[in-house]
């Protein structure tokens, strides 16, 4: 019976240890994924303030098209 109970005693440890491996890794991936969650999040953002400037620069176009259109059929009246 104590022999049993010393084999199973060492089986716990080596499991203890695995499992503190298997923790650090999952800490370190985790670590890993919020990084890269947050380079994404910022490519986003940037993204997004692109295609507002590019928005932004269309409407300011298309503003000052309507306006010389309007400007010109305001002169002619």
């Amino acid at each position: 019976m104590e022999r049993l109970n010393s084999k199973l005693y060492m089986e716990n440890c080596l499991i203890m240890q695995e499992n503190e491996k298997l923790r650090k890794k999952a800490q370190l991936l985790n670590q890993e994924n919020q990084a890269l969650l947050s380079q994404l999040k910022q490519r986003l953002t940037l993204g997004d303030q692109n295609v507002n400037n590019a928005t932004s620069s269309f409407t300011d176009l298309n503003l000052s098209t309507t306006t010389s259109k309007h400007g010109s059929s305001t002169s002619r009246k």
